[in-house]
């Protein structure tokens, strides 16, 4: 599992160089990149969320017939759209195409604060994809009222009813996704992967009857359908042309079919070939045969993402939702950090697993920095900054897998923020001093070696099955904790400098690590509303590692908890002891993933990754008050426009820049809606 590190930051993808039979008589003459200090990253900003641009660099620099793939592929993405608004709650679209249709058509007063209320809030539900905020899980609220809801609803002639109405405002669904110990997960979460009735011991027998044709291949069983239950008996609407989403799927088909068309070359071809096939017909082993070869497919200069992939939405882990991102080579980054790809079997042999974990042969990590050129489903607003697929253990053990650092979203985010919110929470001067001088480089290797070198470490035990099915709602925050630990222990390793990758190892190692612990144990506690437990997989990860490293060092004042004129602090006194309880840690998560252990899975993320101490988070909530900068950060995409010469051909694809956020919902909705509003 690893699509959604989204606040660690750095680099990953794309691909050896090749142009296709016809490149020599479409290459371009590279142009002048945009200048940083013209562009203008920031789109709109409200609630705890700011919008931003990105831009696309080496655009000037693909062929003709490159960026017609793009393009096509950018089109295939956004043609799904609706599925995954679908799947995140069972009213989304009805909700949606109702708020959308009060903003374009009412022509009362919108100095009111009511209708401010009304604008933020649709402006939250775009940003989530839903009803539900895209982070903490929780329903967003209104902000107006039961009343003036019917007012403009009256007023524009639009239709909003029943329980799609009613839940706007009432308790009801309350929580997309609860992991919480002790309840039936599937029947309390609100998302749509499970019809009504569905509970935890129905999706268990119903998967534990389940057996692939190849053990040693398991096939993903429940990835690409919804389950409900009719007449008692439990049943799978499948995700495919003329099944579940048919007509959105009918029109991913149609832009992949024309991709296909204009392939770099034919490893590319028979991976989209592969994924059409999958998508007319929903077979698991389809799947797989495409996910094979899409791994394989490392040349050309243009990669994607495509499918019901990720499963964080899923309380069981079972059921993937709709995303896309088409990628462009970011040539020069790629180079420089394709040597943590080169030795990745040197991390492995050097962990602190037990040998019998260890992985003998590290087969095939392709790790490569791309540009993204355009995202939707559930890779949009919100973005991903790395990823690492496919999931299949097997096919990562058997072929490999392709991490990816999403450059030029790292890069927009990076140019967008602001420095006061970390003078706030530093210790001291020299922690200020490494982070601004050693953090981004710190936060570039944590991700690229916890995307190729984690994830791709470590093997389970002879005849322990899939990691969702004996770590249940736990197997997310694992997965993730586990590659962060292998991250984190070799950031602190004269081998990165050996490397070439930095030149003081011991000064990035020292951020890499102020900046996790301050992380984990304070910062991400802004998104959370004061009572809230911790819900999300990767903030889980952040605090269950953090604070086990911090009580286990305590005998040695490892970290020690500084109390200065009210203000709480963490401060790292011995690096080298803390890289040592990092390993300690890893090894452990290593083992419990390797063995099954589901109660120590459980003993260590309720103990550790759950509850939060009251008086810090409020304490935290407060000194962040004076910040104005969102703690959230999304994007909306370049936009790629067709030039159409008399017979029809594209000549040219120009890029253009949404104006507003809202400009950029609405004419998704208006291009790209091709479910109906039940489904």
């Amino acid at each position: 599992m690893n699509l959604r590190l989204k606040l660690c930051l750095v680099l990953l993808i794309s691909f050896v160089l090749s142009c296709g039979n016809d490149a020599k008589t479409e290459t371009k003459k590279v142009e002048p990149e945009v200048k940083e200090d013209v562009f203008d990253y920031k789109v709109d900003t409200f609630a705890d969320i700011q919008v931003l641009r990105y831009q696309i660099p080496g655009w000037d620099a693909l062929t003709l017939k490159e960026q017609t793939l793009v393009y096509y592929l950018t089109q295939a993405g956004l043609a799904g759209r609706d599925m995954v608004w679908d799947q995140n709650y069972k009213y989304n679209l009805k909700i949606r195409n109702a708020l959308e249709s009060v903003y374009t058509k009412y022509t009362g007063d919108k100095t009111t604060e009511q209708w401010k209320a009304f604008e933020t809030y649709l402006k939250r539900v775009w940003f989530s994809n839903g009803i539900h905020h895209h982070y903490s899980n929780d329903k967003i609220e209104a902000g107006f009222s039961v009343e003036y809801l019917r007012e403009l609803l009256a007023e524009t002639n639009t239709e909003l009813k029943g329980a799609a109405f009613d839940v706007i405002f009432n308790d009801l669904d309350s929580k997309k996704v609860n992991k919480s110990k002790g309840v039936d997960n599937v029947a309390v979460s609100a998302v749509n992967f499970y019809g009504d009735g569905v509970t935890n011991a129905d999706v268990e027998r119903f998967y534990s009857t389940k057996k692939s044709p190849n053990p040693e291949k398991p096939l993903s069983f429940g990835l690409n359908s919804q389950m409900v239950k009719e007449n008692g008996v439990l049943k799978e609407r499948v995700y495919k042309s003329g099944g579940l989403y048919g007509s959105a799927i009918d029109e991913v088909i149609k832009w992949l079919e024309l991709a296909k068309g204009v392939a770099e070359n034919e490893a590319q071809a028979e991976a989209l070939g592969l994924l059409i096939a999958y998508y007319k017909t929903g077979d698991l082993q389809t799947w797989d045969d495409y996910n094979v070869a899409w791994t394989a497919a490392t040349e050309g200069n243009i990669d994607y993402i495509n499918s019901f992939i990720e499963v964080y939405y899923d309380p069981l882990g079972y059921r993937g939702y709709y995303e896309s991102i088409v990628q462009i080579k970011d040539f020069e980054m790629s180079k420089k950090m394709a040597v943590l790809s080169e030795n990745a079997q040197w991390f492995e042999d050097h962990s602190p697993l037990m040998e019998a974990h260890k992985k003998k042969n590290v087969v095939g990590v392709s790790y490569k920095t791309v540009n993204v050129a355009g995202e939707s489903g559930g890779a949009s607003p919100s973005t991903p900054i790395g990823v690492n697929l496919p999931n299949a253990n097997w096919i990562r053990a058997a072929v490999g897998s392709k991490s990816v650092s999403l450059g030029n979203i790292i890069h927009a985010a990076n140019n967008a923020g602001s420095s006061q919110r970390l003078k706030e929470f530093v210790h001291d001067e020299e922690e200020l001093a490494l982070e601004e001088k050693y953090g981004q480089l710190a936060d570039k290797l944590h991700t690229a070696l916890h995307e190729v070198v984690g994830h791709a470490s470590g093997q389970l035990n002879p005849g322990v099955g899939e990691t969702k099915e004996t770590l249940k709602t736990y197997a997310s925050t694992l997965e993730e904790g586990r590659a962060d630990l292998v991250a984190l222990y070799f950031l602190y390793d004269d081998k990165l400098q050996e490397l070439g990758l930095v030149d003081d190892w011991q000064s990035v190692g020292k951020a890499a690590y102020d900046g996790y612990i301050r992380n984990g144990l304070m910062t991400q506690l802004i998104r959370l509303k004061l009572g809230d437990d911790v819900e999300e997989a990767h903030m889980r990860n952040r605090q269950w590692i953090s604070a086990w490293v911090y009580e286990k060092g305590k005998a040695d004042n490892v970290i020690e908890k500084v109390i200065r004129d009210g203000k709480t602090y963490f401060n790292i006194t011995d690096y080298g002891k803390l890289h040592t309880l990092f390993g300690q840690l890893l090894r452990e998560t290593q083992r419990i993933k390797s063995e099954g252990d589901f109660a120590a899975v459980e003993a260590l993320v309720e103990g550790y990754g759950v509850k939060v101490d009251q008086a810090l988070h409020k304490e935290i909530l407060k000194r962040n008050k004076q910040f104005k900068s969102a703690p959230y950060k999304g994007y909306v995409n370049p936009v790629l426009v067709p030039e159409i010469d008399s017979e029809g051909k594209i000549i040219a694809v120009k890029v253009t820049q949404p104006k507003t956020f809202a400009e950029q919902m609405l004419a998704y909705s208006k291009h790209y809606s091709f479910l109906p509003e039940v489904n």
